[in-house]
């Protein structure tokens, strides 16, 4: 008997020391972190170690001024999703810490999802053909103010850029007309699993990684194809970002989301 306990407590100490290999063999600017509890029942969050603190780039980027752009360009239009259509779910990820940099960058308060009005009556034509698959939409960021690109871009390693907006030209968020969304099943509300997490900067998350189980693919395959039927492209690097096809004809604006539609 002794033996056995004997045995039992190396074993135990031999799996602690493999784990405290792994943890550190992991590289460290990059951390697939699991839900925050055992309540939450959304996918985990991947984070990095962002180049420089998060409130400095935030008051330099509010000093900072857009590209100057030619027109002319359509009216800016922006309307709120959950307004247009309240079954479409709302997990605006950057106004708390459960997103890349690992604190919030939107005022939780004010944090809404805005697109223009074409994009957003072409997004509910789409969430409501999902329903016949048992899916709605889930959004987690539409409308982004530029500076919010500005802070995206230097805090992001130079190897990561693939998966941030470069200020100098704008985002499409910055124009409205893009969005970055997921799956939820209408059975339990709940999102949906995906070859990679949301905003993760890894070949997991190209719209064409073979990786994942069937399912994760068929699901992402599922919301390309209902997204791309409405006029909207996705992102080479990203599949939960798409793109509507009238983006060019919106200038690129740093409005605050509390001075949206005034």
């Amino acid at each position: 008997m002794k033996e056995r306990r004997a045995l039992r407590s190396r074993s135990s100490l031999l799996l602690s020391v493999v784990k405290a290999v792994v943890v550190l063999l992991l590289p460290l600017p990059f951390v697939l972190s699991a839900p925050t509890s055992a309540t939450d029942t959304r996918p985990g969050v991947f984070r990095i170690a962002p180049l420089r603190p998060v409130e400095e780039l935030r008051r330099e980027a509010l000093t900072a001024s857009p590209p100057r752009e030619d027109g002319p360009f359509r009216p800016v239009d922006l309307v709120d999703l959950a307004e247009l259509e309240p079954t479409i779910l709302l997990d605006i990820r950057y106004a708390t810490a459960d997103n890349f940099l690992s604190t919030p960058v939107y005022e939780p308060a004010t944090a809404r999802a805005y697109l223009q009005r074409p994009a957003a009556e072409a997004l509910v034509r789409a969430h409501r053909a999902l329903r016949t698959e048992g899916y709605g939409l889930l959004i987690h960021d539409a409308y982004r103010p530029w500076w919010v690109t500005w802070v995206f871009w230097e805090a992001t390693p130079a190897d990561k850029r693939e998966f941030v907006a470069d200020p100098k030209k704008g985002s499409r968020h910055n124009r409205g007309c893009a969005v970055d969304l997921t799956l939820y099943t209408l059975a339990d509300g709940r999102a949906v699993e995906m070859p990679s997490l949301y905003d993760e900067m890894s070949e997991r998350s190209y719209p064409d990684y073979p990786g994942g189980t069937k399912d994760e693919r068929a699901r992402r395959d599922l919301l390309r194809r209902e997204l791309e039927r409405q006029g909207f492209t996705v992102f080479q690097s990203e599949w939960w970002h798409f793109d509507y096809e009238d983006w060019k004809e919106y200038p690129i604006l740093n409005v605050p989301f509390e001075s949206v539609g005034r």
